[in-house]
Formats: structure tokens, sequence, C-alpha cells
């Protein structure tokens, strides 16, 4: 999907962005507003590989997608509609230059129920794995995983260092990953082991 075609089907007023990795905590562009938010029917997970940001086409780290099923916590952001064009511009240089993501609309829940507030319902753009990808990951396990993120050192960092700032931001937020954070901790491990040679 190319930038024209997105521009044509989000709202004509202000957008919303949904962050579930680094888009939390680095997003590139200041949001009028931002809310914690849940989407259901989709989950975060380390499955795409990364060959130029957290890693180099002969050793290429791992970071994350949105895949189908189970729920993620994450940040709502709202670009106001003046900026819409220039942050979209800014986002698909930055998440879409291998097409290795599906830009999609989704229901995000923010605004718990407390002290009588209600929740409510948004629609935001976010971006989606795309599992037809060459980049997309589908089956490995736990150590393949960490292996992938103790090696991947590109552009944007260490992928140790992105996964660890994507897990404080959770715990931030209230949400614990114990999947994420054990691939962190295996990883950390290997890391750490080859330095001591």
């Amino acid at each position: 999907m190319e930038l024209a075609q997105i521009l044509e089907r989000v709202p004509r007023g202000d957008l919303w962005v949904f962050g579930y990795g680094s888009l939390m905590w680095s997003p590139g562009f200041r949001p009028a507003e931002q809310k914690t938010g849940l989407v259901r029917g989709y989950h975060r997970a380390m499955c795409i590989l990364s060959s130029r940001y957290r890693g180099t086409p002969e050793k290429p780290g791992l970071v994350m997608g949105l895949c189908r099923g189970g729920s993620c916590w994450g940040i709502a952001f709202r670009i106001p509609k003046e900026r819409v064009r220039r942050v979209l511009g800014a986002l698909w240089k930055r998440e879409m230059l291998n097409k290795v993501y599906l830009p999609t609309m989704l229901q995000v829940t923010v605004g718990p129920k407390q002290r009588g507030r209600q929740v409510r319902q948004l629609r935001a753009l976010a971006f989606v794995a795309d599992t037809s990808h060459r980049q997309f990951i589908r089956e490995l396990d736990l150590h393949g995983r960490a292996r992938l993120v103790a090696q991947g050192i590109g552009e944007r960092g260490r992928c140790v260092d992105y996964i660890r700032n994507t897990l404080e931001h959770m715990l931030a937020l209230g949400v614990n990953d114990p999947h994420l954070a054990r691939i962190l901790d295996a990883a950390a491990g290997l890391a750490s082991g080859r330095q001591d040679r």
C-alpha cells in the first residue's frame, strides 16, 4: 500500500495512531494528545527481521509487529488534522521502507473506567505485520528469537535496548509481558557472554 492510498482512507479530521513498540517511546512527532489504549484481536509479537534499524543484512535483529489473535496494550496518539499529511509522510519513511507492515485502521479502547469515567472507543492507524512478507518470521523458539535480538545492532541502536525500552514503557502503563521479558533476559545473557570473551 502506498502513502497516497492510506491518505485517502484515513479520517478527514484528526488522526489517531496506535503505538505498541518503539512508537510508544519514540514516536518521532509531537502528538496533540495521547492515551493508553487496548486493541483486541491482535497481539504484540517479535516477528519481523530488521536489517536496517535494529540489525544488518548479515546480522539481522528482530522487531515487533501486530499479529492476529489476543490483545495488545499500547499508546494512541492524536495528530491534529493540519499535521496529518506531514506526520504520516514521516511515519511512512520510518515504518514502510520495506513494506513489511500493513497499515490498518483498528478499534482501540482508551480511558479505563475509573472514578465514574467511561471507556471510549476510537479508530487508530496501526502497523500490522504482513505475514506474507519475506522478513516475517512465523515459527521461532525463544532461543532463536533471543539470538536475533542479541546480535541485532542497526542505525537506531541495539535490538536489546529496543526491547528493554518497550518493556519499561509497558510497565509504566501497568502492563507486563512475561514472554517478551524472557526473550530480553536470554538475549542480554547471550550479548554479555560475547562481550566477556
